[in-house]
């Protein structure tokens, strides 16, 4: 082999390493966005207990106006529980949920109201979730009619605190518009 010929070569082993280093490394510096836990809904996820919430958000116009809670609350326990979500001001509602069974919060139920949302449509609000012992403050996020799917959740002037949430949606029902239909939650955690 001359001197050329050499060269060629050890610049084309060059190439090669220089590339499959550029392919292998990219995923040991950046981490793949695949692993990354998120909710793609507008509403956020939470587990507690035996219950799986799902897609939950309030709708309301203000921080000092009603808020409806809207989203599914699944539950995977052989018995019947109760979901009660305390809000701003004492504002409180109960969402009871049967056995290995799933209530939708949506437009076929009776309204989950807390009496004031404790905060305007863009934020974040704290709320308390609490089922049985269990309980933890969460973050629910507060829209209002900017998108247009959520008009129909607004809470009127008339409409007062519920004090619970009777029965639960049929699987076939939609939890809230954009979001899945399956009966069964997501087995991937949250990313909190």
């Amino acid at each position: 082999m001359n001197r050329v010929q050499r060269g060629k070569l050890a610049m084309a082993a060059a190439a090669i390493s220089i590339g499959l280093l550029s392919v292998t490394g990219c995923g040991y510096i950046n981490p793949q966005q695949t692993n990354e836990q998120y909710s793609p809904s507008d509403g956020v996820r939470e587990d507690l207990g035996s219950l799986q919430l799902r897609n939950m958000l309030i709708v309301s116009t203000d921080a000092n106006k009603p808020g409806r809670v809207i989203g599914a609350v699944f539950n995977t326990s052989s018995s019947d529980a109760t979901l009660t979500i305390s809000g701003a001001g004492g504002s409180q509602t109960t969402i009871p949920v049967k056995a290995k069974s799933q209530t939708y919060l949506n437009e076929t139920t009776d309204a989950a109201v807390l009496s004031t949302s404790g905060g305007a449509p863009g934020s974040m609000v704290s709320v308390t979730i609490k089922t049985g012992s269990d309980s933890r403050a969460v973050q629910f996020p507060v829209l209002d009619a900017s998108l247009k799917e959520y008009s129909k959740y607004l809470p009127t002037v008339s409409a007062s605190p519920s004090p619970s949430v009777s029965g639960s949606a049929t699987p076939g029902s939609s939890a809230t518009p954009g979001s899945s239909t399956t009966p069964t939650p997501s087995a991937s955690a949250t990313g909190h």
